[in-house]
């Protein structure tokens, strides 16, 4: 789920979305838990709120390569647990035939909290999320109907979505719920820096963690703000433009302000979702620092927090750091790792 997008599946299933099931009759079940310092979800609950059932048949579907033509990619082929779902050690992910798109698997988690999605936030629906993937060419490169034809014919789905949905009618929305359901209780929020923050056992930072903490909001935090640690806004960061020339935002909304703009991904469990940026072109957090440090490029539309005037007038690229606050600010970072959500049981392949 991390390449150029093309929704030409969309229409049939908004159609399909239109006439919005209202036949389940499962109970709804706390499956999704808020972590108390987290702001309130963006995800309409009242509408699709996770069921057992629901889950069930959503993870089902996540790990099935019947989504895309020839049964040999899955959801977790990009979105791998032990990694935050990320397509881990691939700058950008290989698809169906081993083909090569350009653009890194962003993590799946905390989406309840997220109203944009992809790095160029094409898409503004959860439950329209995976018709990108599948109908991408170099991904899934299948159709959604063909999918739901497939469901349909097996012997496995017909009992799953009658469990989840009342019924063994299999569509479109139901289809679509379901992968929401699962997705959605992907909460991490229970790092050594959330019970710390929530005064929990286990909840304790190193002086260097607590100095790292205190650089990061004074030099990272303009971006990177909140609990979820994104204003899921879409900036410029000054990376060199190279291989593809991807314009980010403004393939999108064909913006000329939009060009070479992503959005700005989550830091938690950033410790494990290497390699980084759009085009996963940097292997380390060192690296990443780096660039912010000494190797930000004045390209077009460069995010003004990444142009500082100094008192001489002279404008400075990128974001001054020496070397102990780059130790710190990467011993912080690790504490926002939640080895719960890494290892969580509910999420895994069964």
């Amino acid at each position: 789920m991390n390449l150029k997008r093309g929704l030409g599946g969309a229409g049939l299933v908004l159609g399909l979305m239109a006439c919005h099931s209202t036949d389940q009759e499962a109970q709804p079940e706390q499956l999704f838990q808020q972590p108390a310092n987290f702001p309130q979800p963006i995800y309409a609950l009242d509408q699709n709120r996770p069921t057992v059932a629901g889950v069930a048949l959503g993870k089902a579907l996540f790990y099935d390569g019947i989504l895309s033509r020839d049964g040999s990619i899955s959801c977790a082929e990009c979105h791998n647990q032990a990694y935050a779902f990320t397509h881990h050690q691939h700058d950008v992910s290989h698809g169906i035939d081993n083909q090569v798109g350009t653009r890194n698997a962003l993590p799946i988690q905390n989406l309840a909290w997220a109203s944009d999605f992809f790095w160029d936030g094409g898409v503004h629906s959860l439950d329209l999320v995976p018709i990108a993937p599948i109908e991408n060419p170099v991904e899934m490169d299948e159709k959604t109907t063909n999918v739901i034809s497939k469901l349909r014919a097996s012997a496995r789905y017909p009992s799953l979505f009658k469990a989840a949905f009342g019924s063994d009618e299999i569509n479109g929305p139901r289809f679509l719920q379901a992968l929401s359901q699962f997705m959605l209780t992907m909460v991490s929020g229970n790092s050594r820096y959330d019970k710390w923050v929530r005064k929990e056992p286990g909840g304790t930072l190193t002086d260097d963690e607590q100095a790292g903490l205190t650089a990061f909001r004074t030099k990272c935090s303009g971006c990177h703000t909140g609990e979820l640690f994104t204003d899921n806004r879409f900036r410029n960061n000054g990376l060199f433009i190279q291989g593809s020339k991807d314009e980010g935002r403004a393939h999108v909304t064909e913006l000329p302000e939009d060009r070479y703009t992503f959005k700005v991904p989550s830091l938690r469990n950033v410790e494990k979702t290497l390699p980084y940026m759009h085009d996963g072109r940097f292997y380390s957090l060192e690296a990443v620092l780096d660039h912010y440090a000494e190797n930000v490029q004045r390209t077009e539309n460069l995010d003004p927090l990444l142009m500082q005037t100094d008192k001489s007038g002279q404008v400075r690229l990128g974001i001054a750091l020496t070397a102990d606050e780059k130790r710190q600010i990467i011993a912080f970072l690790k504490t926002l790792t939640d080895d719960q959500f890494l290892r969580d049981p509910r999420f895994a392949v069964q």
